[in-house]
């Protein structure tokens, strides 16, 4: 009997571990193969993934030929453990790999973007940001003391944290003093305000409460606006650009602010706090509100940054020259430079990449980067908050952008693949 029980033991000890194993092979894969990759036509770029298992790699098109050494180029070929491979194609668009484990289960899918030669001007200037909400976003519901001294919540249960108040009454609103001139006009009658909530419209009811000082509120904290200081990454041929490398989040609900439009202004930087263990340095400036200090429009704010598109006053400051565009593929551990404007004039900084993610799941976190510049860790102590968006440059190309510092190391943080960002 004793017999029996420990061989039971040992059969079900091995199919759990068998499942495990599975499991976990397939959660490693799926997040260390990326779902995208990016060449450039004509030019034979090479990959190397680390994978603990043999895979067969293939193609569905002929115009995407693939290699791994033996120079024979076929539309399927067999990879074994951490062998490198390569993927060539003479056109541009947009074609599919497939990967199979053990050459029989399909793993996934990877899309190959085959696209022309880029080049962009790296930047590192810092920009002042203004942006329009679309919508009256909501951060919180509070309290009204009413004229006899009695407290109401009429939002409570009502109104979330996140959500955008479009219309009232079907009257559309621009800001916040839009909304407070309908209130007062709507007193205290029922109101229909329509919410976007979560990508969704909806209608809500509503009935204005008369506070203490004669007017009429709804009792949530709201804003139509917010601003910042950050760097401009990149400036394309076209004078599109693209800056932080990272969204901007509403400080309150911690949610990507959704946009009408913005600009850009011009901004002068005052003074840098270091980062200190536990808290991040910053650097604190003034940002030049005016129509002739503006530097360009806003158009998107995005998890990958902000984008839009430069005046002719800012493209006059360019100084810097366009270089080419790296992709993931291109970055390896080791020396590279960010270019900052930290010091009052543009240089670059030399750094070290420590880690290349080639997963798609953080898109912003593509890469550990480590300060190592002795000038820069004088000054700044590392990265500090208002350096997001600084470029990453190795072997003389655009190969990403600062964006996050790490909150126990300074002088380490993230970094986002700059095709991420152009992406966009």
């Amino acid at each position: 009997m004793e017999k029996k029980r420990i061989h039971r033991l040992i059969v079900r000890m091995f199919w759990v571990s068998l499942v495990f194993c599975i499991g976990f092979t397939w959660f490693y894969m799926k997040r260390v193969i990326p779902d995208k990759l990016n060449i450039v036509a004509e030019e034979e770029e090479q990959f190397h993934f680390s994978m603990p298992f043999d895979v067969t790699l293939y193609s569905d098109s002929e115009e995407v030929v693939l290699n791994n050494g033996s120079n024979i180029p076929s539309d399927q070929i067999h990879l074994q453990v951490n062998q490198p491979f390569s993927v060539y194609s003479e056109n541009q668009g947009s074609y599919r790999l497939g990967l199979k484990l053990f050459g029989w289960i399909q793993l996934k899918d990877i899309q190959v973007n085959v696209v022309d030669t880029k080049y962009a001007v790296p930047c590192g200037t810092p920009v002042g940001i203004y942006l329009k909400s679309d919508g009256i976003l909501v951060i919180g519901t509070g309290d009204i003391t009413q004229k006899d001294g009695m407290t109401a919540t009429p939002a409570f249960g009502i109104l979330q944290s996140g959500d955008y108040i479009e219309t009232i009454n079907g009257t559309a609103l621009t800001d916040k003093e839009a909304l407070m001139d309908e209130l007062g006009k709507i007193g205290a009658s029922e109101a229909v305000l329509k919410v976007r909530r979560n990508g969704e419209d909806i209608d809500v009811k509503m009935t204005p409460v008369e506070a203490d000082d004669g007017t009429y509120k709804l009792g949530v904290w709201v804003r139509d606006d917010t601003q910042g200081i950050g760097t401009m990454t990149y400036v394309d041929m076209n004078g599109q650009f693209g800056a932080l490398g990272h969204g901007i989040s509403d400080s309150d609900t911690g949610d990507v602010v959704q946009i009408t439009d913005g600009s850009l202004y011009e901004t002068a930087i005052l003074g840098i706090e270091k980062g200190t263990f536990g808290k991040p340095g910053v650097m604190s400036g003034i940002i030049y509100y005016g129509p002739g200090s503006t530097l360009g429009s806003i158009t998107a704010n995005t998890e990958e940054g902000i984008f839009g598109k430069v005046n002719d006053r800012f493209k006059q400051k360019l100084e810097q020259d366009a270089i080419p565009i790296g992709y993931r593929q291109d970055i390896k551990k080791g020396v590279a430079h960010i270019r900052s404007n930290v010091s009052g004039s543009i240089r670059d900084y030399e750094i070290e990449i420590q880690r290349v993610d080639y997963s798609t799941s953080h898109k912003s976190k593509g890469m550990v980067i480590k300060v190592t510049d002795p000038d820069l860790l004088a000054l700044t102590g590392g990265i500090v908050q208002g350096m997001s968006g600084s470029p990453i440059i190795q072997d003389g190309k655009l190969v990403g952008a600062v964006t996050h510092v790490f909150i126990q190391d300074s002088t380490r943080g993230y970094g986002i693949f700059i095709e991420n960002m152009l992406s966009h």
